[in-house]
């Protein structure tokens, strides 16, 4: 390996230790509604989009999302805040995975498997609130251990 190669990937691998926290991804952006997230996990990013950003403004739309686990999931608990100029306006908290009642179908992973969904999700809301803000959202197993953990940022330009 010739000597500037070797210094470059040294350079590159050092740039990559620098860094403290993942890229903002672009989940959609359309005419009137923008959606982006990024990792709040320090140690893991995770692949998430929609089919369509209009999709988002209808009840029920499709999803997918992957990520390789970290950590099992015998119990998987989800904690969702509502953040407006940065206040915690709402917060929604529900058990996805427990012994004996699972809503998924990824309960019982193990740590090193590749978790993937793909398919409806429905917000139970009629319509997505107009302005910018945005939804913390996280899952832990049950060790209070970060499966994984995102901040949505939401730029609706919508008038219902």
């Amino acid at each position: 390996m010739k000597t500037s190669n070797v210094v470059a990937l040294i350079f590159v691998l050092l740039y990559i230790n620098a860094s403290t926290e993942w890229p903002t991804h672009t989940v959609c952006k359309e005419d009137n509604l923008e959606i982006y997230y990024k990792s709040c996990d320090p140690q893991q990013d995770f692949a998430f989009s929609i089919d369509r950003c209009s999709d988002v403004t209808t009840h029920t739309f499709n999803i997918r999302a992957a990520i390789v686990l970290r950590h099992s999931i015998k119990e998987l608990y989800v904690k969702v805040n509502l953040i407006i100029n940065g206040k915690t306006v709402l917060t929604y908290s529900e058990a996805l995975c427990e012994p004996g009642h699972s809503k998924l179908i990824f309960c019982g992973k193990k740590k090193g498997e590749h978790l993937y969904y793909e398919g409806p999700v429905t917000l139970g809301i009629k319509e997505i609130p107009q302005g910018d803000y945005t939804i913390s959202a996280k899952l832990t197993n049950e060790d209070q251990t970060t499966v994984a953990c995102a901040d949505f940022t939401v730029k609706n330009y919508l008038d219902y």
